[in-house]
């Protein structure tokens, strides 16, 4: 009973700190500037929703929000299926004096670099192509983050699936792409899920490469937009909290529905 109880308070505990700062950035997303900076009130006492119209009527967030919407939606949709290819051919095709495991040390860098060190380079690279305050500057720029990362994640899940259902699929006369597309590729859907989810997420987080690269509404992603809230004089924290809100309800769609994939077995079928 004790050990229950002292599950249940911890599991309490963890669950609070875990809600207030979601509960606070609702409530403070329905107060008005005035019960933010001049009341500090724990709710709002007038709920009004005036602080989302006046996002996309005044403040170019619809805008912002397709901006992040495409640009995530492309990179890590070009990432996942090179990254995957990647990682298929790693996990199983081997190189002489064991390369493949060096090049995928090779790849990782790119994430082990702090962002800051190549973001001049970037920039530059970006100013020379033409691609500044644009699209597809941003999806590259993504993209080749994004891939490194997708080969890293992505291998280990194909090392654990087994290579005799590849091998079974091709005595009965598929190929090498067939056995991997029918066969390899649906048991490795909960690491494809998993991985999708951690790419999602830092790319439409992403702000020191859109702030670098972007200077207008007509390519700034959402968290470039929101910071343009933040002005010299005085900060729209209630509009900042309306953009918060919005700017988190895609990554929930998107982990609710690719959640089914993350607790399912990885060779759960091949074992049955």
């Amino acid at each position: 009973m004790n050990s229950r109880l002292a599950r249940a308070s911890v599991t309490s505990f963890i669950v609070f700190i875990v809600l207030v700062p979601i509960y606070w950035l609702v409530s403070t997303s329905l107060k008005s500037n005035k019960e933010i900076t001049q009341e500090g009130t724990l709710y709002p006492h007038v709920p009004t929703f005036d602080n989302y119209l006046r996002l996309f009527s005044e403040k170019n967030f619809g805008a912002y929000l397709t901006n992040s919407l495409v640009v995530t939606t492309v990179s890590v949709s070009i990432a996942l299926v090179l990254g995957t290819l990647g990682a298929y051919a790693m996990a199983r095709f081997r190189l002489p004096f064991l390369l493949e495991r060096k090049i995928g040390l090779l790849l990782l860098t790119l994430r082990i670099v702090p962002p800051v060190v190549i973001l001049i380079p970037v920039y530059l690279l970006m100013l020379r192509l033409g691609l500044l305050d644009q699209w597809l500057g941003l999806i590259i720029t993504y993209t080749a983050f994004n891939v490194t990362f997708c080969v890293w994640m992505m291998e280990s899940f194909f090392r654990e699936i087994p290579v005799d259902l590849e091998e079974a699929a091709m005595v009965d006369g598929d190929s090498r792409f067939g056995a991997f597309r029918r066969v390899t590729l649906p048991l490795a859907a909960p690491g494809i899920a998993a991985t999708a989810i951690f790419a999602v997420i830092v790319t439409f987080n992403e702000f020191m490469f859109a702030l670098a690269l972007t200077a207008t509404p007509k390519a700034m992603t959402m968290p470039r937009g929101t910071a343009t809230l933040i002005g010299r004089i005085d900060t729209d924290w209630a509009s900042m909290a309306a953009a918060g809100v919005i700017g988190a309800l895609p990554i929930v769609v998107f982990a609710l529905l690719v959640q089914r994939h993350l607790v399912r077995g990885l060779t759960m079928g091949a074992v049955k």
